[in-house]
């Protein structure tokens, strides 16, 4: 393979009006000797969606709505809210049977606010102060911690993005302020992040850095792609490279045209005044649960291939919202629909939203498997965390959680694992193992941890069948 002799460097940007742009990785960007040997730092992907699963249910757990019943390598999939990532077992490691004890009320005037306060102990694993004021108090959130300390290599240290309306202030319910709910990411205690929700800010954000609002707003105006913007530096770009550099260029290009395009169609459409969906959401938002996630992966896939942050939070839900999912085969608001009354059908209905927003995962996982990084690819060098801080949200409660890591974290998770946690193991102590994990060993507990899990060894167990 033909690899230029001329050297890039990895922190490369191209420039236009309002525009910066990072580029992939590239052979180039190393000398050639090294070349196979280089990769970048672990990304990080942390996803949480609301409202538990119907597997922490009594019918769920005997029916293996979301755990599997194997424990180790020869577990399956079929009966479960994982079953679409069945083409990505191998990539996965199941934890089960662990409890979000911060979530819980500790006091009497707390009781009934589960839904208000669970999103800020996600990853934190820290119990909110309850307070409709500015007094806020959670705790440093893991995507933090791992942010704070490597995030600072990257142009954005860290990005949080959201599906659902996080624009509500003061307070919400049961006595507690609305930040509890609209944010997963904690840079401190007492400080929230604010999440994006529109993919246009997102992508501006990101091939934005450095310009000023009145710079983006007329490159908007212009209605041109970013990369009309830079087509002499491409050009000259493209001499330098390697014929393998110039077909990863290219496939980046495109991308980043794609997603450019989807969003101002998305945009077009709801400046055009038709009816909306979501008539109160940002012009960039789209009407549509599938694109709208989809643009959102799309555009963390764009950022880890470039190296412009490391760092994603995602929430997928909110809590109490009753977002009808169409295409999950249920009519039924997805908080209405959550709330089954222990009856098995409404289980089972419940279970099939599980399913579908589970399957929309495969996209992600796919497009970063087909995207290189170094002599691997972003799959192998990204750990995604996906989980929920309720188990079962008929009677709020915070047993038996969903939670699933996905990819290798450059080679630090073997994965093709479940592993079943001993009963009563907080969520905190996988989580603390995570933090381990992305470099950052020198944190001895997390929220409520007792200790850390061991995430690449499980007792093979099997399950007699009739």
């Amino acid at each position: 393979m033909y690899i230029t002799k001329k050297h890039i460097s990895r922190r490369t940007l191209l420039r236009g009006m309002g525009v910066t742009m990072a580029l992939p990785w590239l052979e180039a960007m190393v000398p050639a000797a090294t070349a196979k040997a280089a990769a970048n730092r672990v990304r990080l992907s942390a996803i949480e969606m609301v409202h538990g699963s119907a597997g922490a249910t009594v019918v769920g757990a005997k029916k293996n709505l979301w755990s599997p019943a194997q424990t180790g390598t020869a577990f399956d999939l079929t009966p479960s809210s994982l079953a679409p990532l069945e083409p990505f077992r191998q990539h996965l490691t199941i934890i089960s049977n662990t409890d979000v004890r911060n979530a819980e009320a500790f006091e009497l005037p707390e009781i009934g606010g589960d839904h208000f306060r669970s999103s800020a102990v996600f990853l934190t694993q820290s119990h909110p102060r309850q307070t409709q004021g500015s007094d806020v108090r959670a705790g440093t959130s893991l995507d933090q911690y791992y942010a704070q300390k490597f995030g600072q290599e990257t142009p954005i240290p860290s990005m949080q993005l959201c599906i659902e309306a996080v624009d509500q202030a003061g307070g919400c319910s049961y006595g507690y302020s609305c930040v509890y709910t609209d944010s997963i990411s904690w840079s401190a205690p007492n400080t929230p992040m604010p999440m994006v929700r529109d993919p246009r800010v997102a992508f501006d954000q990101l091939f934005g850095v450095g310009a000023t609002p009145g710079e983006r707003r007329e490159r908007r105006a212009e209605d041109k792609s970013i990369l009309d913007l830079m087509t002499g530096q491409l050009s000259r770009l493209r001499k330098d490279l390697g014929a393998a550099d110039r077909v990863r260029l290219a496939r980046y290009l495109d991308d980043v045209r794609e997603i450019e395009r989807r969003i101002q169609k998305v945009e077009a459409y709801n400046a055009s005044g038709d009816a909306r969906e979501l008539p109160g959401a940002p012009i960039g938002v789209p009407d549509s649960f599938d694109e709208h996630v989809k643009l959102m992966f799309d555009l963390q896939v764009l950022a880890f291939a470039s190296d412009t942050t490391r760092v994603f939070s995602f929430k997928m839900g909110r809590d109490a919202s009753s977002r009808v999912y169409p295409e999950s085969g249920v009519s039924t608001g997805f908080h209405p629909a959550s709330h089954h009354q222990d009856r098995e059908d409404r289980i089972l209905e419940f279970e099939k939203i599980n399913r579908y927003h589970i399957g929309l995962l495969p996209y992600f996982f796919k497009k970063l498997q087909e995207t290189p990084d170094g002599d691997k690819n972003l799959l192998e060098n990204t750990l995604v965390l996906y989980g929920s801080p309720m188990g079962n949200s008929n009677i709020h409660n915070h047993k038996k959680c969903p939670l699933f890591l996905a990819g290798h974290a450059g080679g630090a998770l073997k994965g093709g694992l479940h592993l079943k946690a001993a009963d009563a193991t907080p969520m905190a102590n996988p989580m603390l193992s995570v933090l381990h994990t992305l470099g950052l060993p020198e944190i001895s507990s997390f929220g409520d941890s007792t200790g850390a899990m061991d995430l690449n060894t499980a007792v093979e167990t099997s399950v007699s069948r009739a």
